[in-house]
């Protein structure tokens, strides 16, 4: 039997790196063994779902590299396939209908909270064979002894009550199906067998394997995944950092490195830390995921993609830094020693954004000064900085070997600290005190606008 998974989001949101993650291990499993990764567009919310939504989840899976092996499907272009399995329902008496008021279930919810009872609906329209109108729903007749048993991947066999299970809706009045069914149907539709989902699914699951049941479907596997929680270990939310796969991207974190820090929320490999999706299809073993949940770490995100941009080659790197030097305005060719530049500075932070405001002053020259470095390091150099411009416009060797020998010996001779005499030039070059090493910056920077930005740091303290 062909394994095939699924990933079913609903279009009300973009597309948040929980459901990433969801999809990570449903492709990667579904590689794994040879099988099928499925889309399913679950838009039967028809208040909060739109196509716009539907669409970026789709493309962010694509531009990601998990695309689904076939079409993707809608529940909203489904819902006859639906009503004619709940009808087979209702017609082998499976199903029943429910004439029960609003009111009448409120007021019996709150009576058995009173008591200390488990809120559910009481049955009372089982055996009325009440025939459809247009205040009836269909619920389902769940058996009311005996338990169902789901195999969990994850966490082993976990077994349910069926008395702590209550007749659950799969019609409405109007007569649209719901969640339930619409999944259930599906997933044999698809022929799914592995169902990977989290954790907050697994009170769905006895009630899906009840209709299963009552269809004559064929059981499926599950693995319900830990949540994936902030470091207060409470579920991740836009307090702890970004969710939406859209906002890193912006960011300038690489696709591989976002799945390379999801897959390891919750699962590991030994001592391995930096996997790409072709390890990951090689590597990954369902059973090995932990049941505890994941948490999620901004700064292990940030070190996974320094790893993944120091591991790419220079021209990729350019192409992935390109559209991020554009949106500040910064054409990259338009910097005389842009390899050497951008080999010393493709380390400088830990991403694409980050980097390229980093790159500003190589491109647009200095329009202002780090304050506390003014402070630190500047304001006392009048002295220091007349010298090494005198000393710099003699110099015509201008590469990073030979500039920085003719520092160290300045240094040597004048009896300053290396910060006294490195910093004054770093700060007058790039506006603060962070940059390659000094020889290379002053290379990088160019002879004639190395000097021109000190002259200019010069007056600026004079």
């Amino acid at each position: 039997m062909k394994v095939v998974t699924r990933f079913a989001p609903s279009p009300t949101g973009t597309l948040h790196i929980g459901g990433v993650r969801t999809a990570l291990f449903n492709y990667v499993y579904a590689k794994k063994m040879n099988g099928l990764f499925l889309v399913r567009i679950e838009d039967t919310d028809r208040e909060r779902s739109t196509k716009e939504f539907e669409k970026n989840i789709l493309d962010s899976l694509n531009l990601i590299g998990l695309s689904p092996d076939l079409e993707p499907i809608n529940q909203s272009n489904r819902t006859e396939i639906y009503t004619q399995a709940a009808q087979k329902l209702f017609d082998e008496g499976k199903a029943y209908y429910c004439n029960c008021t609003k009111e009448r279930l409120d007021e019996m919810r709150a009576e058995q909270q009173a008591n200390g009872k488990k809120p559910q609906y009481d049955g009372k329209c089982r055996d009325l064979n009440l025939t459809k109108s247009n205040n009836t729903v269909l619920r389902l007749k769940t058996p009311t002894s005996g338990q169902v048993v789901m195999k969990d991947f994850v966490r082993g066999e976990i077994s349910f009550n069926n008395e702590e299970l209550d007749d659950l809706i799969i019609l409405r009045s109007d007569g649209t199906p719901t969640y339930h069914l619409c999944n259930v149907v599906d997933d044999f539709e698809q022929n799914v067998t592995t169902v990977i989902r989290g954790e907050d699914h697994i009170s769905n699951t006895p009630r899906q394997i009840h209709i299963q049941k009552a269809l004559g479907y064929p059981e499926l596997e599950y693995a319900h995944l830990p949540l994936v929680l902030g470091a207060d270990k409470k579920r991740l939310s836009k307090r702890h950092a970004a969710t939406s796969l859209e906002e890193y991207k912006n960011e300038g974190y690489l696709d591989s490195a976002i799945l390379n820090t999801l897959a390891r929320l919750g699962w590991s490999k030994g001592e391995k830390e930096v996997f790409y999706l072709e390890d990951l299809i090689r590597d990954f073993e369902i059973t090995e995921i932990q049941k505890a949940g994941a948490i999620f770490d901004k700064t292990k995100l940030d070190w996974l993609n320094s790893q993944h941009l120091a591991n790419i080659g220079l021209d990729e790197f350019k192409l992935h830094l390109k559209p991020f030097l554009e949106s500040i305005d910064i054409d990259m060719n338009d910097h005389k020693r842009l390899d050497l530049l951008l080999t010393a500075m493709r380390s400088s932070e830990t991403n694409l954004s980050a980097i390229a405001n980093a790159l500003k002053p190589y491109f647009k020259g200095v329009d202002s000064y780090d304050e506390k470095a003014v402070k630190k390091f500047l304001l006392d150099s009048n002295d220091t900085l007349s010298s090494l411009i005198v000393l710099l416009e003699g110099h015509d060797d201008w590469i990073e070997a030979s500039l920085d020998l003719l520092l160290k010996n300045f240094q040597d001779s004048s009896g300053l600290s290396t910060p006294k005499v490195n910093q004054p030039i770093r700060i007058a070059l790039t506006g603060s005190t962070k940059s390659p090493s000094l020889g290379l910056t002053l290379e990088i920077v160019g002879k004639d606008e190395s000097l021109k930005r000190m002259k200019a740091a010069l007056d600026f303290i004079s």
